[in-house]
């Protein structure tokens, strides 16, 4: 009937708030959980994170979660967890199948579920056991361990952040299409204001300077796409991440009593901060990070992101990963060093650098005296005289 009839036909735009994709990157570093298990506990620290991602889902039932731990060695997704490799099928000359025998695989691998949990959700249910089972399954991967070291896979991390949002992206971009395509009437609402997609990082330890490039890179991207990095800081140094926070209009928070962990969890970093370029409030550490619409994640307009009050934007040098306050730069990749480089050659990309005169002392040029013109008839102090006579009357 639509062609047939000779007025074009839109459908209503859609009034649905869009999908807010939250992604939690997870420190899993053992020997600071360790150092913090006086304080707080990693059972206790699950507990309070899975309330907290329980809420997030809550808001809105399109909202979305998406776990990823940083590890010493590397960085892996805790949920959604990977898909499994596909069994390989039976031989077609083998015995009978576990259907013929009357047995289905799909009631076998689902065990019977107790009593204590059949008033449980069931989505905030599968995603705990999910949860709990990547990381048994991460922290008993490696036998005999190696080495632990100093820092955790962060790099990695926030790069499987961003091929899940990319992921996300573009199912949603190919179904609009899709939608587009049937209907063949104009999709209003574009990819990027149909996902609001936000990284939380809850890290405890430093030494990031040796990861200072990447993290850069990864910075810049998430900058460009318009996804905050918001942080919460149990432990450690922090200088690279305050400026990820401010960057991306994050919101950065030190949590200096870990205790009160879920408070800091659900005032803080529930509702979605600012993700677009208008002003907002909060300075330094948070950055405007002001609120947004609100929608999908609660009240982001209404409530204001408190954030340090200063931010260090000291960088690393590319030869030591030292952080300087005080560094030399190449004029053609913009590579710091703490020193000048052997030969003047850029150790990134080659160039021959021209230093002039670095570590000479300047020249002091005797400063020249000015000679004194003495004043006429007032050498001594007196008064000097007029040249003319008093007239006579």
């Amino acid at each position: 009937m639509d062609k047939l009839d000779g007025s074009d036909h839109y459908s209503k735009p859609s009034d649905e708030p869009p999908i807010s994709l939250l992604t939690i990157i997870l420190d899993t570093h053992p020997t600071a959980w360790a150092l913090l298990s006086p304080t707080l506990p990693f059972s206790t620290f699950l507990a309070h994170l899975l309330v907290f991602i329980n809420a997030h889902l809550a808001c809105n039932n399109s909202n979305q979660i998406c776990l990823i731990a940083a590890h010493p060695h590397r960085a892996e997704f805790l949920y959604p967890s990977p898909s499994p490799s596909p069994s390989p099928s039976p031989a077609a000359g083998a015995p009978n199948s576990e259907k013929e025998n009357g047995h289905h695989p799909e009631q076998q691998q689902q065990p019977s579920e107790p009593i204590s949990e059949a008033n449980h959700y069931r989505p905030f249910l599968s995603l705990q056991q999910t949860l709990l089972a990547s990381l048994a399954a991460l922290l008993t991967s490696h036998s005999p361990p190696p080495p632990i070291s100093p820092s955790i896979a962060l790099s990695g991390a926030l790069t499987l952040a961003l091929t899940h949002h990319n992921r996300l992206a573009s199912s949603l971009s190919s179904s609009s299409t899709t939608t587009t395509t049937t209907t063949n009437t104009p999709n209003p609402t574009s990819t990027s204001s149909a996902l609001n997609s936000r990284i939380l990082l809850l890290s405890l330890t430093g030494s990031l300077s040796a990861q200072y490039i990447p993290l850069t890179n990864t910075i810049f991207a998430c900058q460009r796409l318009q996804i905050p990095i918001s942080v919460g800081k149990l432990a450690g140094d922090a200088a690279f991440l305050e400026q990820a926070s401010d960057s991306t209009r994050g919101t950065y928070l030190n949590i200096k009593h870990p205790r009160g962990m879920l408070q800091y969890l659900m005032m803080a970093f529930l509702s979605e901060p600012l993700s677009n370029g208008s002003s907002g409030g909060g300075g330094g550490g948070g950055g405007g990070a002001g609120g947004n619409n609100g929608e999908g994640s609660g009240g982001g307009s209404i409530l204001r992101h408190v954030g340090e009050s200063g931010v260090d934007f000291r960088a690393a040098c590319f030869c030591h990963r030292r952080v300087v306050e005080r560094g030399w730069v190449c004029s053609v990749c913009l590579s710091i060093f703490c020193s000048p480089p052997s030969d003047a050659i850029c150790l990134t990309c080659g160039t021959q650098l021209k230093l002039g005169n670095y570590g000479q002392k300047p020249a002091v040029v005797a400063r020249k005296k000015k000679r004194r013109r003495n004043r006429l008839d007032g050498a001594n102090g007196g008064d000097p005289g007029s040249g003319a006579a008093t007239p006579i009357p």
